[in-house]
Parts: C-alpha cells; sequence; structure tokens
C-alpha cells in the first residue's frame, strides 16, 4: 500500500495576513520547511531546516481546529516539496479561500486555478535575482499578485523596468515593498507615487503590530 503525501512542516498557526491584497484577514499560516534561496534580508531563514513531517490529512485537521476560511501556505519556499501542489488542492476542496507565497524561483505552472498565487520576483539586492524563472509570468492570473522587496533605489529601478517591460499591471496585481532597515518606507512610497507607477505599496502589518516574522 502506498503510504499517505506528506510534507514537512516548519509551524501552523493563526495570526492576520501581514502582507498582499488580504493584509489584515484572520488567517492560518501553513509554513512549509525548505528554500533553495538564501535572500540577504530573508526573516524566515528558521524554517530554512527542521521542522515536523506530517500526513497532508493531519495539516488540513490542524488547519481545521483554528475555525477560520483563510489559508495561506508559505514557506520557505513552499513548491520545493512537490506534495505542496496537492496540500493546496485540498485545502481548495475543504472550502478556504487558500494563497501561496512562493518565490518565482519555482515553476508555478499548473497550480489548482482556486488557489491565489503571491509571486516574489527577487530583485538584485536580494542577491538572488538570477534565481527568477521568467516563465512564470506567462502562467499568472488576474488573481495573483507579483511582489517586489526593495532594498535601495537601484532595486526600485529594477523593479520598475520590470514592471513595465512585461506589463506586469495587467496580469496581476504588483506589490511593492521595502526591505526593513534598509530602505525608509516613506521613501519607497514617494517614489511610486512621483512615477504615478500602477502598484500597490504594502508593508508588513504583522511586524509593525508585533515586531515579528512570525506574526504571533
Amino acid at each position: 500500500m502506498k503510504a499517505p503525501e506528506s510534507l514537512r512542516v516548519s509551524e501552523i498557526f493563526a495570526s492576520l495576513q501581514g502582507e498582499s491584497t488580504t493584509v489584515g484577514v484572520p488567517t492560518v499560516f501553513v509554513r512549509l520547511t525548505g528554500c533553495p534561496l538564501r535572500c540577504h534580508w530573508c526573516d524566515t531563514a528558521y524554517a530554512f531546516r527542521g521542522g515536523e513531517r506530517l500526513a497532508l490529512d493531519e495539516i488540513l485537521a490542524r488547519a481545521a481546529a483554528f475555525g477560520l476560511s483563510e489559508v495561506c501556505v508559505t514557506g520557505g519556499e513552499p513548491l520545493a516539496q512537490p506534495a505542496c501542489r496537492e496540500l493546496l488542492t485540498l485545502l481548495a476542496d475543504a472550502g478556504y479561500r487558500v494563497s501561496l507565497e512562493t518565490s518565482g524561483a519555482l515553476s508555478i505552472a499548473g497550480l489548482d486555478p482556486r488557489v491565489r498565487c503571491v509571486m516574489d520576483l527577487k530583485a538584485p539586492g536580494s542577491g538572488e535575482v538570477d534565481k527568477n524563472l521568467w516563465d512564470n509570468l506567462d502562467h499568472l492570473r488576474a488573481h495573483d499578485e507579483v511582489k517586489f522587496v526593495l532594498a535601495d533605489r537601484a532595486d526600485y529601478e529594477w523593479a520598475k523596468d520590470i514592471l513595465e517591460r512585461h506589463d506586469l499591471a495587467r496580469r496581476a496585481t504588483v506589490l511593492f515593498s521595502p526591505v526593513a532597515g534598509s530602505l525608509p518606507p516613506s521613501t519607497l512610497a514617494e517614489w511610486i507615487v512621483a512615477d504615478r507607477l500602477p502598484v500597490r505599496f504594502q508593508l508588513q502589518l504583522h511586524k509593525i503590530l508585533w515586531g515579528d516574522a512570525r506574526g504571533k
């Protein structure tokens, strides 16, 4: 008999969504372990290793215990574990509104169409710009989101070029965020307004509230 699918999980918890277009919405977070990237500004390095291996039905049971309708599967890099795709489908089948936070370094082709993909394209300041899988842009859907985390003016100019060259605002919602402690939020906001960019500025709400990457 085939063993049930499982995933290595760093943590499962409930908090407010700190980013994306559902910012402020009470959400269950399923953080998977492991990531092939090492961004300079990463704030979840604790999820690179360790964690607990759980069967998919156990993950669903733990998520259900929080009594919320929104679930975010994140990491690390959740798509680094192939069974993540099955988990996303099972969550959608269970009636949750499901989002996936992914780096854009692994293919998003063939994701369950009910899942909202929040794809983080890596700017040069991350040290991982070469890992961006540009074919992913062809798989974006109208309800998906593309996030740029920016450390300085050079990152901003790079993101602005990508935005315009690939007509990203017509493909998905585009989010610009400053790297905490590196780029002052007001400075990024002023650049966006001055250039009249069709993007959404965002800060990490959970850090404002709790000063904590995990939002709890």
